[in-house]
């Protein structure tokens, strides 16, 4: 019978991904509101993160 061997352990990394760099982790961002024949911009709200899609997470991680 062969012996056993036994692998390193990997160090703990953190189990939470990690946060959108635009939304920060809330999956929106301030889109200005714009209105009138000019376009003046009257207020913002919020609109869905197109980096993340919404989930809060980072996709690149």
């Amino acid at each position: 019978m062969a012996p056993r061997t036994t692998k390193p352990k990997k160090p703990f990394t953190s189990t939470e991904p990690a946060a959108c760099k635009p939304c920060g982790g809330t999956g929106n961002v301030p889109t200005t509101v714009r209105v009138g024949r000019k376009r003046r911009p009257v207020g913002q709200q919020d609109g869905l993160c197109l980096n993340c899609l919404g989930s809060g997470t980072d996709p690149d991680a």
